[in-house]
């Protein structure tokens, strides 16, 4: 059984032992022939330095994104965050952030799918998986380092603005592929999917497009404000 990366020096020594003849021939000129009760597993975790042959030689069992959904992307996105925000407060952060995966995630692919044209289409799989690297970049100081260790009371204030985080990072992934007058509907159900006495609603003015949200002062700011004046 084979369940690490494939390594491109190994991995053609392993032909000869995948074709019929089921023989390992090692670089040393020694044969050491498979017997009939034996059998190679991959399971390994891309093939990216593997050749045509080498995947010809093996069976593949390939899942249809669309089958599988987004549980799986989102679980394996939680289970790789910096210890910090799973650890320090496993009873409140996670939980969180999975309510927020199920009140705006497949709400908002949804509703792009039916409403909103895209000049050039995309995958969910892929859109999905923007919005988490987003999500990445504003997680990414939560990590306990030789200079800092992260406290709880941090931890406490990301709680305070994952919200907000979220939805930009929707907004940024989920809801930039389509057209003008797509971005006008997308921006309408985001509003509606935050609710009008949301604490984190943002202002009125223009589409959610225009706004950004500002960490320090904790609050939605407009672009045009993040610049300074010529």
């Amino acid at each position: 059984m084979f369940d690490g990366p494939v390594d491109a020096l190994w991995i053609e020594s392993m032909n000869t032992v995948l074709d019929d003849n089921k023989k390992l021939c090692l670089n040393s000129g020694q044969i050491i022939p498979l017997s009939n009760d034996m059998t190679m597993m991959f399971e390994v975790e891309d093939l990216a330095v593997a050749s045509p042959a080498t995947v010809s030689r093996c069976g593949m069992v390939y899942m249809e994104p669309g089958s599988i959904g987004n549980p799986p992307l989102i679980d394996s996105w939680m289970q790789q965050l910096h210890e910090p925000i799973r650890l320090l407060k496993p009873k409140s952060t996670l939980p969180t952030l999975q309510k927020l995966f199920d009140k705006y995630l497949d709400a908002a692919v949804r509703f792009m799918r039916k409403n909103c044209p895209e000049p050039v289409t995309s995958v969910n799989n892929n859109i999905v998986q923007s919005c988490m690297r987003l999500l990445d970049c504003f997680v990414a100081p939560y990590k306990n380092t030789d200079a800092k260790t992260i406290t709880e009371a941090e931890i406490e204030d990301l709680e305070s603005m994952l919200e907000p985080l979220f939805i930009f990072s929707v907004i940024w992934s989920i809801g930039c592929t389509t057209t003008p007058e797509g971005r006008q509907k997308f921006s309408d159900n985001i509003r509606s999917l935050m609710g009008k006495d949301n604490e984190h609603r943002m202002p009125n003015e223009g589409t959610v497009y225009d706004y950004c949200y500002d960490k320090s002062a904790k609050s939605w700011v407009r672009w045009d404000e993040t610049v300074q004046e010529y």
